[in-house]
């Protein structure tokens, strides 16, 4: 099979394209701007783009996990920016596959169209929320690849993960690792929530085996490591597996959200103290599938790269 894997530079797509190589697949790596020679450029990724020198390739399954994300908190960007890459550029993107009869087409989403935060584990069929531009043009991309599938019989299956962390990792996630290693104390001793992750190597597995299973075909899956964590507990683990212990202050979580609404960070807070967990159940049922790693496994992998990359690290 040749695979179109789209974002192939990206933080999943530079572990899930080897990996799909080792299970046989030819890779078909899109990027907006090559950089190597088994890289095909094809710009912006919106409704106008040309995929034309992609399906000279010859393609039978795609992965779309090219987007835009929000990348920091202080970032405000206009809400058609999102609508413009995750929306109308997915959008285009599966009705050239449909009309070159391409069978699979595996699409990265987010578990963030059903909302931010949550008393008990989301379900696949739980009403969508979708609280942020991002998310919304990531639901809008769901819809619509749901139409296109029932409309020409190409197969989508939808994948909705939470946080993903890895080797590689940026954002949020790399700065508490910074925190951690720094033993700067966080006031985040109180917070009782419960929050699902993914490591980056399950959720390359899952893709891979989404791509091929029978019984993925135009289903939408929630996925995770299968634990759930509070953000104290994270916090401890990564403290373990950097060697040492984790400095963490009992401030209630209504102080911290006060304090969040005066400096305008509430959202951030929320996230920090809030639940938000996945039932990845029912893709273990219907697909048979375990994640390959844990959660204590995925963190000792990340924080192993951390260490090899800290000197490239910025605050």
């Amino acid at each position: 099979m040749n695979i179109l894997v789209t974002g192939a530079n990206g933080f999943v797509g530079q572990t899930l394209c080897p990996a799909l190589e080792r299970a046989g697949l030819r890779v078909v790596r899109a990027v907006r701007i090559s950089t190597r020679y088994e890289e095909i450029s094809v710009g912006e990724v919106d409704g106008e783009t040309s995929w034309n020198r992609v399906f000279d390739e010859g393609i039978d399954g795609v992965v779309h996990l090219a987007a835009k994300v929000p990348l920091a908190e202080k970032e405000k960007e206009a809400a058609d920016s999102y609508h413009r890459v995750n929306t109308l550029g997915t959008v285009r993107l599966a009705r050239e596959c449909a009309a070159r009869g391409i069978r699979r087409f595996v699409f990265v989403s987010t578990v963030k169209v059903l909302g931010e935060e949550c008393d008990k584990p989301f379900q696949v069929d739980d009403s969508a929320v979708p609280s942020d531009a991002y998310a919304i043009s990531k639901w809008e991309a769901e819809q619509s690849l749901r139409q296109i599938s029932a409309e020409t019989g190409m197969e989508v299956v939808i994948l909705r993960p939470p946080l993903v962390y890895g080797p590689g990792v940026g954002g949020n996630f790399l700065r508490l690792l910074q925190m951690v290693d720094r033993r700067i104390p966080l006031p985040l001793g109180a917070i009782h929530n419960r929050r699902s992750l993914i490591y980056l190597g399950n959720l390359v597995d899952i893709i891979r085996l989404c791509l091929t299973h029978p019984d993925a075909a135009s289903k939408t899956f929630m996925v995770s490591d299968g634990e759930d964590v509070s953000t104290p507990g994270l916090i401890r683990r990564i403290g373990s597996v950097l060697g040492h212990g984790s400095f963490l202050l009992p401030v209630p979580a209504a102080w911290m959200r006060r304090v969040g609404d005066l400096l305008g960070k509430r959202s951030a807070i929320d996230r920090l103290t809030g639940s938000l967990s996945v039932d990845s159940m029912p893709v273990q049922k219907e697909l048979g599938w375990l994640p390959p790693y844990g959660m204590q496994a995925g963190l000792a992998l990340t924080v192993q790269w951390y260490r090899q990359h800290k000197p490239e690290t910025k605050s």
